[in-house]
């Protein structure tokens, strides 16, 4: 049976840490993978999840399962945080929400979810998305089509495009996919106005909105993030929202995140709720425990919740100094081309711009390493190396 088997190629921005691991340059500089790093380059554990795992250390006294659908108390606050405490949706008990091992379990349930309601759906992406909504969704047997979202002249949403194509392409029941706030790869997101457009547009056609929310907090704040989304949520019947603890609180490691679906009315939530534990229990069955437990915690206290809330400000600062300070740098070095736009961009993510040799070079030549895309974690740099990519910038331009 095995023989028939053929090697996956590597996945291209995982592959980037293993040649950056094996790189010895003392200036080499990782822009490539997407977590939130400090000054120091490293992924700490915020202050406020340290005080939570404190209390779990203690007062947890059971390693039982949580259920299919997980804590009910997280869902019940992650909901609230995603989509505001006071939204009409949670107050007529529309939604149904399970607990998920990270955003992208989350974007499994809701694919799998999808193709029991409708065998083979078509789910409309943005060109570009994130390098693994296509292969989550078509692994659940959803089928792939895209629509335009970044004009790579401009360095602005091509929401002339996007709105054309969903106009004249789209059939009543098909998915769109829509990120919630801070784009990944393009830092470009839809403004409010934007939001509003589309919304009606979903609405007139018989759409379901599929907003994947994985960065709230990282780009104006999390209520700001979130505008748009309650926006639709406000607007449309039916809708599915992928949430992911792991930016926002850094839990990558612990694989925190929910999955949402708004419905009609209240009795087609608890159909839908029976539904997406259907799935669950035929996919991972349970839900990991400790992740959610920590952000339940800090959400349901009000002291770590304020002091989670002010460190997750000085991340989004720091992020936007850095937008500004990469800008300036290269501009400092004499280059001509303008890279103003990631100034206006939001979130850890944007293209440089630049083509795939150049970008090769980089990588080669001065070991910065980013995808051949040219997508850059900005996050990434700091006070010590911010100089060094400015100029290996330059010297490849």
């Amino acid at each position: 049976m095995f023989e028939s088997l053929r090697a996956v190629p590597a996945d291209p921005i995982l592959n980037l840490s293993v040649l950056y691991r094996q790189d010895t340059n003392p200036n080499k500089v990782d822009l490539g993978v997407g977590v939130y790093k400090d000054e120091k380059g490293h992924t700490a554990i915020m202050e406020a999840v340290s005080r939570a795992q404190e209390r779990i250390l203690f007062e947890e006294n059971t390693k039982a399962y949580v259920g299919i659908a997980g804590s009910k108390q997280f869902c019940d606050l992650l909901a609230q945080v995603t989509l505001g405490a006071d939204h009409n949706v949670l107050a007529d008990k529309r939604v149904a929400v399970a607990q998920t091992p990270g955003g992208s379990g989350a974007l499994r349930v809701l694919a799998e979810f999808i193709n029991v309601a409708k065998p083979g759906a078509t789910v409309w992406v943005g060109n570009p998305t994130w390098a693994n909504h296509i292969p989550i969704m078509q692994s659940a047997g959803l089928k792939i089509k895209q629509f335009p979202y970044y004009d790579r002249a401009s360095k602005e949403v091509d929401f002339d495009g996007m709105l054309a194509t969903l106009t004249a392409d789209t059939q009543a029941g098909d998915v769109v996919l829509l990120h919630g706030c801070c784009h990944n790869p393009s830092g470009a997101d839809l403004t409010l106005e934007q939001w509003q457009t589309t919304a009606e547009l979903v609405k007139a056609k018989g759409l379901l909105p599929f907003v994947d929310i994985a960065y709230q907090g990282l780009g104006e704040g999390m209520d700001e993030d979130a505008a748009g989304l309650r926006l639709m949520a406000n607007l449309v019947p039916e809708m599915v929202i992928a949430s992911s603890c792991s930016k926002n609180f850094g839990l990558y490691r612990e694989r925190t995140g929910a999955a949402m679906i708004i419905s009609s009315n209240p009795e087609h939530a608890i159909l839908t709720q029976s539904q997406m534990n259907g799935v669950i229990r035929a996919n991972y069955s349970m839900p990991p425990s400790h992740g959610a437990l920590a952000a339940e915690t800090i959400l349901a206290d009000p002291k770590l919740k304020q002091m989670w809330r002010d460190e997750l400000k000085t991340m989004r600062k720091r992020i936007k100094d850095l937008r500004s300070q990469l800008v300036d740098a290269i501009k400092a070095e004499g280059i001509e081309q303008d890279f103003s736009f990631i100034e206006r961009q939001k979130g850890m993510f944007s293209f440089l711009g630049i083509s795939a040799e150049q970008v090769d070079q980089l990588v080669n030549k001065h070991s910065v390493y980013l995808v051949s895309s040219s997508r850059i974690n900005l996050a990434g740099l700091n006070q010590h190396n911010i100089a060094y990519v400015a100029k290996s910038i330059a010297a490849v331009l």
